[in-house]
Order: structure tokens, then C-alpha cells, then sequence
């Protein structure tokens, strides 16, 4: 885990050395690292924590206000004690396995006439790591629209996110990152 989060950290390092390399070359294009937390909603939050991760996101602009998004990144969410009946009408306790995945989502993005504001819609997967059991391993789709601003590269996003494997585990999200 640690070796992977270094490895992470470098090459969004390496992201912004070059950032500016690549913007110059490719106009309506840009990169960069992001940071988000969620607060899971529903069955969902009654067995996990807030959770919180990052990753990589990439813009590329089109036409008219149109544009194609893309991210990949790691979310990790905490697992929690939690209380249920069992046979007979007895309550139980239970902790929940902490919740790590790989999330890669691709959408389409729509800035307003006034340019700060968008709105977008990506779907995509979230490949589970690092856990037992069926709920903790696989692959779940990935729904998320969100509503956010962009000034001078910074880009703050709010959003809801689900993912669709047995049972549905959605939150809601604030993201953060800086795109060169």
C-alpha cells in the first residue's frame, strides 16, 4: 500500500513538472491531480465512514461548451462498527471491512455561457482491491453527475456518486484539484 501511494505521489509529481509542457503544445487540453472526499448515503453509510481518496483527472475541450472528462484515481472508506438483528430479533454487532477501489470514470462535461460554472456526467468502473469477500472484490459500474467551478485551473466539484455490484454504495462527493 505505502509503495503504491509513493508511486502515486511521484507521478502526480511528474504531472506538474510537465503540465505546462503539454498545455502549450495542446491546446483545450488539460491534466492534472485531484483530491476527493465522500460521505457515503444510505445502506452505505450505516456501515461505512467517510472516505476520502485521489487520482489523476484529464479535460479535453470540444465545441460550443461541450467537453470530454476523464479520471482515474484510488478511493479508500473506512469500514465502521455497526448494529443488526439477527435470528430471533437479536442484536448484533458487526464491523464493517474498509472499502478500497480504483476508480476510472469517463463523461461528458458542459460549461454554462458563463465560463466558471459546468455541469457533467461520467460513468465508468470501480475495481475493488485488497478485500475478502464478494462485495469486496470485482468490478462495480460507476454513475456520477456533478456540478462544479473552475477558476485559473482550480477546479471544485460537487457531486453524487454510485456504484452499482450486489448492493449499491453511493455518496456524496466534493473533489478538488488544480488542472495545468
Amino acid at each position: 500500500m505505502l509503495k503504491t501511494l509513493y508511486t502515486a505521489g511521484l507521478f502526480i509529481a511528474a504531472t506538474c513538472m510537465f503540465g505546462n509542457t503539454a498545455k502549450a503544445q495542446l491546446k483545450g487540453f488539460s491534466i492534472g491531480p485531484y483530491v476527493e472526499v465522500g460521505s457515503p448515503v444510505g445502506d452505505f453509510k450505516d456501515t461505512h465512514n467517510t472516505g476520502f481518496g485521489g487520482g489523476l483527472n484529464a479535460d479535453i475541450k470540444l465545441i460550443a461548451g461541450f467537453g470530454v472528462t476523464g479520471s482515474a484515481g484510488f478511493m479508500y472508506f473506512p469500514g465502521k462498527t455497526y448494529t443488526y438483528l439477527g435470528g430471533g430479533g437479536t442484536e448484533l454487532t458487526a464491523k464493517a471491512q474498509s472499502l478500497k477501489a480504483l476508480p476510472v470514470r469517463v463523461g461528458l462535461k458542459y460549461k454554462f455561457g458563463f465560463p466558471l460554472l459546468y455541469v457533467k456526467a461520467e460513468g465508468g468502473t470501480a475495481t475493488f482491491v485488497g478485500g475478502d469477500g464478494d462485495n469486496y472484490k470485482g468490478t462495480a459500474a460507476i454513475f456520477a453527475p456533478g456540478l462544479g467551478i473552475r477558476f485559473l485551473g482550480l477546479d471544485v466539484e460537487a457531486k453524487y456518486e454510485v456504484w452499482f455490484k450486489n448492493d449499491n454504495r453511493g455518496f456524496f462527493g466534493l473533489k478538488a484539484g488544480y488542472n495545468f
